[in-house]
């Protein structure tokens, strides 16, 4: 990298997974807040249907407006595309140096991926960046992926002994038998009647609740898994757990130190909602969140201790939100990570680090500038 120039870093967002839309509201707030004293900005949008875009630096187009979310097209420049793969219309292919990518992507000196969920969240752009040798923000391949397939997740938070509440996995071969096998539609039933009734039905690689219901009894488990299918083909079914949502933000130590948290939060619903919903999560103004979360200070401390250890669990790297449910005796069980949290400015993630001494511009700037000072090579 030339010292007498700007850092290039290139902001991707978008994409093909279903959270397309809060993906492009992350990029509107962190390009509103990045310094171009400092960084050469390169807005890079992914369309649903996976085509990459240089798009233009317009912010103010990502945001939630009258209730509606944006996209990648509201920014999308007129024919302007990125060629990540040496591939053009005429199917001949573009020789490119060893472990480089062709066009914009391999002049930039490293790359935010605002990506959440499938193709994104789950290794696929880690993978490519790193064939290519570019920096990026975040989680490695092998933490993103296992970070967002809950049910490995939850195998590796368990073999560290870290606390997880009962869950059991259905895959799609086992639904589409249990459609015309009595006994396999037994069996089904009856382990999720061992969880006991509410659970939660979710696909197993997804996220911001898109997909997640909560089944009160057996007459709505068909719907809910048919939903949770059309996202996925594995799902997972939770047991419901009485107790409070809390959450944590992480980042990657400085200088090879340990993780450091933020104060945890808890979440407050207040629009009605019975469990925290796309709606709460997004379109709803009464729902917030009280931080640091009204707990006794040796169980925030107790979370907090947590959020490290599950971030170091997944060999984390960057970022992270550690979701967790705190219960009326005390007890606190980890519910998930995720590796590429909400980055608007009102985002938990942003909120309980600005609680903790750390404005959303700063928090920002650290991420990059851990990312660029990280070796090249295997993580």
């Amino acid at each position: 990298m030339d010292s007498q120039r700007k850092i290039r870093v290139a902001v991707v967002f978008g994409g093909r997974g279903p959270e397309h839309a809060i993906s492009c509201l992350g990029a509107g707030s962190v390009l509103r807040v990045l310094d171009r004293d400092n960084y050469d900005v390169i807005p890079i949008g992914i369309t649903r249907e996976g085509n990459w875009l240089q798009v233009t630096d317009e912010p103010e187009r990502l945001a939630l407006t009258d209730g509606e979310l944006p996209t990648v097209d509201a920014v999308a420049k007129p024919d302007a595309h990125v060629v990540p793969w040496g591939y053009q219309g005429d199917a001949s292919v573009v020789a490119s140096a060893p472990g480089a990518i062709p066009h914009i992507l391999g002049d930039v000196d490293v790359v935010l991926p605002i990506l959440h969920g499938p193709y994104g969240e789950d290794g696929t752009i880690q993978g490519l960046l790193e064939l290519a040798g570019i920096r990026y923000v975040g989680a490695g391949v092998l933490a993103s992926a296992v970070s967002m397939d809950k049910e490995y997740m939850k195998l590796v938070f368990a073999a560290r002994g870290l606390p997880v509440g009962r869950h059991l996995v259905i895959r799609d071969r086992q639904w589409r038998a249990a459609a015309t096998d009595e006994a396999a539609r037994r069996d089904v039933m009856s382990r999720v009647v061992e969880l006991g009734w509410p659970v939660f039905v979710k696909p197993a690689r997804g996220g911001s609740s898109i997909g997640t219901s909560r089944v009160t009894e057996p007459g709505q488990l068909a719907t809910a898994l048919d939903a949770a299918f059309e996202h996925d083909p594995k799902v997972l079914v939770e047991e419901a757990i009485d107790g409070a949502e809390v959450e944590c933000s992480v980042l990657e130590g400085l200088d090879g130190g340990p993780p450091d948290t933020s104060m945890p939060g808890q979440l407050v619903l207040g629009g009605g909602e019975e469990w925290y919903d796309f709606t709460a999560k997004y379109l709803d103004d009464g729902t917030g969140m009280m931080i640091p979360a009204p707990l006794p200070a040796e169980h925030l401390a107790r979370i907090r201790q947590l959020a490290g250890q599950a971030f170091e669990a997944v060999s984390c790297e960057g970022l992270a939100r550690v979701d967790f449910f705190y219960q009326p005796d005390g007890t606190v069980l980890l519910n998930e990570i995720n590796t590429i949290p909400g980055l608007t400015g009102a985002s938990y993630f942003a909120k309980m680090w600005e609680a903790s001494g750390m404005a959303f511009p700063q928090l920002v700037d650290r991420l990059l500038r851990t990312a660029l000072s990280r070796r090249e090579g295997l993580r």
